[in-house]
């Protein structure tokens, strides 16, 4: 808690070794405040905090062995790349053959080896990111700790800056604690993640689950995009298998994470992806017919927004192929979608 406010509540996570995991949400979710909880500058006010199965709560930051890497780089301007790298390693009094050793299999690990001398100003943005890495891990920390350490990049430095911080972790075996906003970056780096929102943890899971089968709508509209339609209950086939009628008429099956009754107001998610244009005259559930209204060319695929009349507008996302032929605003457009691509959620407020 800050004052009157409770920053996080109720957040607990088991977090393998060797594993990259991330926290991912949008701005005061409580993610950083987690993770600033587990370095030891925030102290909780209940609750606990256990490394290798050992208590460390009560322990400062210094004392848990952990490596931090924060956005704004935070090397020392007046220190070569050599002694920002050795830092650490001075202050734990390493010898000087053993300091010159592991600062320079360091360098070699972030690829920087021949850059001892250069101040932080000869550095570009990603190289100066390197020399925090290399700091951060030149010591052997249990856990590496790292606050959206790629914000500040250009969008195709951070392309590259993330698979080089997962061929780091996996070289090293270390785990790594990972804060972002940046959906697309938690997908393609972690092995898991936990999406947070309001202090808590919304769901956990790998990208895969995330992505496939969001828990809420919150999640299938943070992890990706979703057309949402909403609708109410006609019946129930089978485990979580649910036909929806949505306001204009359409029929839908799909699957819901929880007991859903007949008449209950829902909300269906689909991805823009997984409609299907289809030649098939549009007739029965998943699937229906619209008027394109608008096009956006995406270079690797085209957008396309679908209007249904009474039942809305769906998002329509094409892959663009050699063979394929771009449409055009006021084309009709048919489209269908499997049911197992449908998640079902309750409507806040008629969850029982």
């Amino acid at each position: 808690m800050f004052g009157s406010v409770v920053a996080v509540s109720d957040v607990s996570l088991t977090i393998a070794a060797a594993s990259f995991f991330t926290l991912l949400g949008p701005s005061g979710s409580g993610k950083t405040t987690t993770l600033m909880m587990v370095a030891g500058f925030v102290h909780p006010t209940r609750g606990q905090i256990a490394i290798d199965g050992v208590d460390v709560t009560a322990l400062p930051p210094q004392k848990r062995d952990l490596g931090m890497v924060f956005q704004s780089y935070a090397v020392f301007p007046h220190l070569t790349v050599f002694e920002n790298v050795a830092f650490p390693l001075q202050v734990r009094k390493i010898p000087g053959g053993e300091l010159r050793r592991r600062v320079g299999e360091a360098l070699e690990l972030v690829r920087l080896t021949g850059y001892e001398r250069r101040l932080p100003r000869q550095l570009s943005g990603g190289e100066q990111q390197r020399v925090a890495l290399a700091r951060a891990l030149v010591f052997q920390p249990r856990v590496l700790l790292m606050d959206e350490p790629l914000g500040a990049l250009d969008k195709k430095l951070r392309a590259h800056m993330q698979g080089e911080l997962k061929r780091i972790q996996r070289h090293l075996h270390v785990t790594v604690i990972y804060v972002t906003h940046d959906q697309e970056e938690a997908l393609t780096m972690s092995d898991r993640v936990a999406v947070m929102r309001g202090g808590r943890t919304e769901q956990v899971g790998t990208p895969a689950e995330l992505y496939e089968a969001p828990v809420s709508p919150f999640v299938a509209d943070f992890v990706g995009e979703s057309n949402f339609i909403e609708g109410v209950v006609v019946a129930a086939s089978g485990p979580g298998r649910t036909l929806v009628r949505t306001d204009g008429g359409l029929e839908l099956w799909g699957i819901a994470s929880q007991p859903l009754r007949a008449g209950q107001r829902v909300v269906a998610a689909v991805r823009p992806e997984k409609l299907e244009p289809t030649n098939t005259p549009a007739a029965g559930p998943n699937c229906c017919k619209g008027v394109i209204e608008d096009v956006v060319y995406a270079g690797d695929a085209t957008r396309y927004s679908v209007g249904l009349g009474a039942a809305g507008t769906l998002t329509v996302k094409v892959q663009n192929r050699a063979a394929s032929r771009r449409l055009s605003s006021g084309e009709s457009l048919e489209v269908a979608w499997d049911p197992e691509d449908t998640r079902i959620f309750a409507r806040a407020g008629d969850d029982g």
